[in-house]
């Protein structure tokens, strides 16, 4: 499917349908449809926060905001990593998103070290359902609490389905599975009627013990 016939209405049919889109590479034009057999998920009511990271989040060794710069977390997902050398985030997919953010369908949250971005991801929301689409880090933890905050932000706001597409060791250890394409589009349906959601019920300046409340009484 070429750049031109992806348009941001029918990323959204898309994701309501189940389906995302990727790309070859950074400029690669055209677009492919992706629709896995097995899908992972990070369930929100038992959600698992390691020790150490809960160490950190308390002591709040980073800033937390959200929606601050989306596209610079875009452009930051998208740069080459060890062990990562390709992104599968065109240009045409950051122009995409960015639109999506425009009309709020697209957040980020980003982590904030001195003064300097050193962490962050990005993702889209549609009712009850946030698909994280990608995530990066450039100091220890900073991905991880970024998710953690996210997380917190998702059940403050009354979300019920986080969609991480695919199963990493990254997010393993948060208590991500893999469910059948079948058992996800029936959850997606389920979180899709969910009415009077909101991203923006927590403020940027909520505490770590705060976070770690929210959380830890939903578990």
């Amino acid at each position: 499917m070429t750049h031109d016939t992806i348009t941001p209405d029918l990323l959204l049919q898309a994701y309501a349908s189940g389906v995302f889109p990727m790309s070859e590479g950074r400029e690669d034009d055209e677009l492919f449809w992706v629709d896995p057999e097995e899908r992972g998920i990070l369930p929100l009511t038992s959600f698992h926060i390691p020790k150490s990271l809960a160490k950190v989040i308390r002591q709040e060794r980073y800033s937390i905001t959200a929606n601050t710069c989306f596209k610079t977390v875009v452009q930051s997902c998208a740069k080459p990593t060890r062990g990562r050398e390709t992104t599968w985030i065109s240009e045409r997919i950051e122009a995409l998103y960015s639109e999506l953010h425009r009309r709020g369908y697209a957040h980020s949250i980003e982590c904030w070290e001195a003064g300097n971005l050193v962490g962050g991801l990005y993702g889209v929301s549609l009712a009850g359902a946030f698909f994280g689409e990608s995530m990066f880090s450039t100091a220890t933890n900073a991905s991880k609490v970024s998710l953690v905050y996210l997380v917190a932000r998702l059940i403050r706001g009354g979300y019920k389905l986080l969609d991480t597409q695919f199963i990493t060791d990254h997010l393993k250890q948060f208590g991500a599975l893999e469910i059948s394409r079948t058992e996800y589009r029936k959850r997606l349906h389920e979180a899709l009627t969910v009415e009077n959601v909101r991203f923006d019920q927590l403020d940027d300046t909520v505490s770590g013990a705060t976070i770690m409340h929210l959380i830890t009484q939903t578990s």
